[in-house]
Order: C-alpha cells, then sequence, then structure tokens
C-alpha cells in the first residue's frame, strides 16, 4: 500500500516562498519520475511540475516557470517543491504522485499553501 505524505505548506505573503516535501511509504520515491500537482478553489486538480527518477528534465507549466523548482534527494527518497515570489493564485492543496499518463498512486492527503495579497 503506498501512502504519500506532503508536507511544508503554509500560510505566506504575496512575493514570499515555502519549500514543499514529498515522502513515501510502501515504495521508493527514487525509483520513480514525481510530479506535483494543485488544486485551487474551485477548481480541479492541475499539474505543477515533474521530474524523473534521476533528477534530470525538471518541467513546469507555463504558470510556475521561473519561480518553482523541482528537486529530488534520492539518498532522503523526497522530492521537493520550492516555490518562490508566490501569487494568491497559487493558493491551493499540494500533492505529490506519478506524472500524468502512467498509473496513480492513492492520492495523500496535500499540503495547504496559501498566500495572502
Amino acid at each position: 500500500q503506498v501512502q504519500l505524505v506532503e508536507s511544508g505548506g503554509g500560510l505566506v505573503q504575496a512575493g514570499g516562498s515555502l519549500r514543499l516535501s514529498c515522502s513515501a511509504s510502501g515504495i521508493r520515491l527514487s525509483d520513480y519520475a514525481v510530479a506535483w500537482y494543485r488544486q485551487g478553489p474551485e477548481k480541479q486538480r492541475e499539474l505543477v511540475a515533474s521530474i524523473f527518477h534521476d533528477g534530470v528534465y525538471p518541467r513546469y507549466v507555463d504558470a510556475v516557470k521561473g519561480r518553482f523548482i523541482i528537486s529530488r534527494d534520492n539518498a532522503m527518497d523526497t522530492v521537493y517543491l520550492q516555490l518562490n515570489s508566490l501569487k494568491p493564485e497559487d493558493t491551493g492543496v499540494y500533492y505529490c504522485n506519478r506524472p500524468p499518463g502512467v498509473s496513480q498512486w492513492a492520492w495523500g492527503q496535500g499540503t495547504q499553501v496559501t498566500v495572502s495579497v
């Protein structure tokens, strides 16, 4: 049974930063490509960024390019998402999972990011 655990969210003012972490039990995250998603208020869950299992070819949606950085520490079996220059429209619950197009693991609880003006 795969359990994903996201952490690091919080309340931050516009322009601020947060670092989110994704860890898992039941699997070795280091064996897989991992993506971050977010779901804003009254919005569908959307892909934010993804990274290959070996840390190469990070990809971002246009809305976060230049502001967010996805990375991983395979020794710690953790995937990170650094959120910089946050905007109110970045508010939402952030989740990690496998990238689109492959079988998803069960979704975790996510971590809430709230950006105030």
